[in-house]
């Protein structure tokens, strides 16, 4: 009844293949074979969803266990939610067609804070209650993770558990007691939430209290059971060759947002930037060997096809044998006219050698993020790099053929003045004037060079994250300041600010927060972070009722003795060394990458990854 009502409607929406499964290397399991069956839910367009490295790592970790099967949903686009919900159609997954409410986990990865509308709108449209306490045992195991699940407290109503930290061995860990427990009859929601909290990385809100001052922060944030840990400790894999990694990944029929193959180089950041939540998040810094990622990436292109291999990573240029491993690449790969994409450049390691090497096949345009627009602010958020260092790697650019440019910058980070906010326009002006030096008959002809300024979102676990965010006037002060400024030659480009206002006090939120997401949702947000459909207005409808001031959260200055909403989980980086690092931001002190010198972060303690080789005595 399901293919024949789908069948109907498909002709009736935008890109119908959205919604049809069926593509190359998707795996359907015959329905008798499988004990435990996952519903891997992206709450956002199958465009974003595909081409997010997680779900394809997970979806296929998940389906090579015999008995285990992952299959996929994703956020339908507003025409086909209308015709589902007119037809009376449910959420469903794309390989068998069976209704996500059917299925015994419904997980979703959290990638964004401005998707969380999205997730209880999946949820509604599944028929599957969005409150965690409305949920009896008939009902599917509601799961979240990702790297905002580093904070999951405004989402703790909604979610029976959180996996924290990389997924490839608890998501089978969680799928392993489940069955576990059904199979021997003692499975009930409750014990099983009991029994999952023991898992290392695994979160289960509804077995922790939190109490609240007079004046709004966080008393206290306790266990409410025993033997329930105090701390969650975030899971870590250690060594990448080893972590499973799939050579057949799904090849979309439509077109997506990075169709590509995508090869992990690493995982983790040595660089130390404050205001990044990454760079934090997904420490020690674990390499693959170069053998093994010359193997996956052989495999890839023989099992999908594709032509392009983006190169992933925070930042891709510390790969230690980046340039003999493009060398190999391209030395396997350049007959079949395969091209090397470089997506993050550290502009104090770009080089002409790498360019020619990642642009064999075809050119593209360059992205660099100096984030400030002068040395000191640099230097206070530890960016690590000079005006030298851009205008060198912009020069290098253009004198190798190149003709565009673009430039990202922060606005409102600590700290900072309208000298620096001048410094954004003084350095694209510096970067139009090295493309005029390179000789005539050398450059590329149509230079562009954009500026796109983002508003600094102070995130869980930085060393800003006690800072204040600027409210919207003073962002909206400097966005009209600095485009008066900007050069003729340039083109500027800012963010809405508004949705980063929502973003802070949601990624810092507690508990609370929560009911001003279901509040919006019921209002009917959705795909927030969309332009077309984001509404501030809704939003703050949503916080005054849910009698929530915004400025608590997004504008107010933390006490580093104050409890904060995520205290509880503990992502491997210690609280002293984060209150270092913020108190060595505001005296303009740079801290040396990790792979100068260890700054004993905490990270250690896991045993692994580039702490164990830089580590101080």
């Amino acid at each position: 009844m399901l293919k024949d009502n789908l069948d109907e409607i498909l002709s009736k929406v935008e890109k119908p293949a959205r919604y049809t499964g069926g593509e190359w290397n998707s795996v359907i399991k015959q329905r008798d074979e499988v004990n435990v069956r996952f519903a891997f839910c992206f709450p956002d367009t199958y465009e974003i969803g595909m081409s997010h490295l997680g779900i394809k790592i997970l979806y296929h970790a998940v389906n090579e266990v015999p008995g285990y099967c992952c299959e996929r949903a994703f956020a339908p686009w507003i025409d086909m939610e209308e015709q589902m919900r007119k037809n009376n159609i449910p959420l469903y997954t794309l390989e068998s067609k069976d209704l996500v409410r059917n299925f015994d986990f419904v997980g979703f990865t959290l990638q964004y804070e401005m998707s969380y509308t999205n997730i209880l709108n999946m949820l509604d449209l599944s028929d599957i209650p969005i409150m965690a306490e409305e949920r009896d045992d008939s009902m599917p195991i509601i799961c979240a993770g990702g790297p905002c699940a580093c904070n999951p407290e405004p989402l703790a109503d909604f979610i029976d558990l959180f996996m924290i930290g990389d997924g490839e061995e608890h998501i089978i860990e969680i799928m392993d007691l489940y069955n576990e427990m059904k199979k021997n009859g003692t499975y009930s929601k409750k014990e099983y939430l009991l029994r999952a909290s023991g898992i290392e990385g695994v979160y289960v809100p509804s077995l922790y209290e939190t109490g609240y001052k007079e004046d709004g922060t966080i008393a206290y944030f306790r266990p409410k059971a025993e033997g329930v840990p105090e701390k969650i400790k975030r899971r870590v894999i250690l060594d990448l060759d080893s972590a499973f990694y799939p050579e057949k990944p799904i090849v979309p029929f439509t077109e997506v947002v990075h169709d590509r193959i995508t090869l992990e180089l690493f995982r983790g950041c040595m660089r130390g930037c404050r205001f990044c939540q990454a760079g934090i998040i997904y420490r020690p810094v674990r390499w693959k060997s170069m053998d093994k990622l010359v193997e996956k990436a052989v495999n890839l292109v023989k099992n999908t096809g594709y032509d392009e291999i983006s190169l992933m990573s925070l930042s891709s240029c510390d790969y230690p044998e980046l340039g003999p491993l493009a060398d190999k690449l391209m030395d396997k790969l350049e007959e079949k006219k395969v091209n090397l994409a470089l997506p993050s450049l550290r502009l104090d390691s770009f080089t002409l050698d790498l360019l020619n090497k990642t642009s064999k096949v075809r050119k593209s345009g360059l992205t660099f993020a100096p984030e400030a627009g002068t040395q000191r602010l640099r230097d206070i958020i530890n960016k690590g790099i000079t005006e030298e260092d851009l205008y060198k790697a912009v020069y290098l650019a253009f004198d190798g053929g190149y003709n565009r440019v673009k430039l990202y910058f922060m606005l409102g980070l600590p700290r900072e003045t309208d000298e620096d906010v001048e410094g954004i326009a003084k350095l694209a002006e510096g970067v139009v004037e090295e493309y005029f030096k390179v000789p005539k008959e050398k450059r590329n002809k149509g230079l562009t060079v954009t500026v796109s300024t983002s508003t600094f979102v102070p995130k869980p676990f930085t060393p800003f994250q006690w800072e204040a965010q600027d409210t919207l006037d003073k962002i909206a002060e400097k966005q009209r300041f600095l485009k008066s400024i900007m050069p003729k030659k340039v083109t500027y480009n800012y963010h809405e600010s508004k949705l980063s206002v929502l973003e802070a006090v949601i990624s810092r939120g507690d508990r609370r927060v929560g009911k001003a997401i279901k509040y919006a949702f019921e209002k009917g947000c959705k795909f927030d972070s969309w332009g077309d459909f984001f509404s501030y207005e809704k939003w703050l409808e949503a916080f005054k009722e849910a009698e929530i001031d915004i400025s608590f959260y997004a504008n107010r200055k933390r006490d580093f003795d104050e409890i904060l909403p995520w205290d509880h989980i503990d992502m491997g980086v210690t609280k002293e060394f984060l209150i270092k690092e913020c108190e060595r931001a505001y005296r303009g002190e740079v801290t040396p990458n990790c792979a100068v010198k260890c700054q004993n972060c905490g990270m250690a303690s896991y045993k692994g990854g580039i702490c164990v080789e830089k580590r101080k005595d």
